[in-house]
């Protein structure tokens, strides 16, 4: 398996909580830092169309 190293958003300054991200094997990993033995897959593509929704406020509601 060819994976990258775990990076996390310059946001999250020195804390555990936040979001990690990596590639592996072509596929982007994604995993929480205080849950580091769970992690989901997805492919590159699928990533992409998700921070395009992030950005244009797609799931802002989910924040209420």
């Amino acid at each position: 398996m060819t994976s990258s190293a775990w990076q996390k958003s310059s946001y999250s300054t020195n804390s555990n909580e936040c979001v990690e991200v990596r590639t592996a094997d072509g596929l982007i990993e994604l995993r929480e830092s205080d849950e580091g033995d769970i992690i989901v897959r997805t492919t590159p593509t699928k990533f992409a169309k998700f921070l395009q929704g992030v950005k244009a406020g797609e799931f802002d509601h989910f924040a209420d």
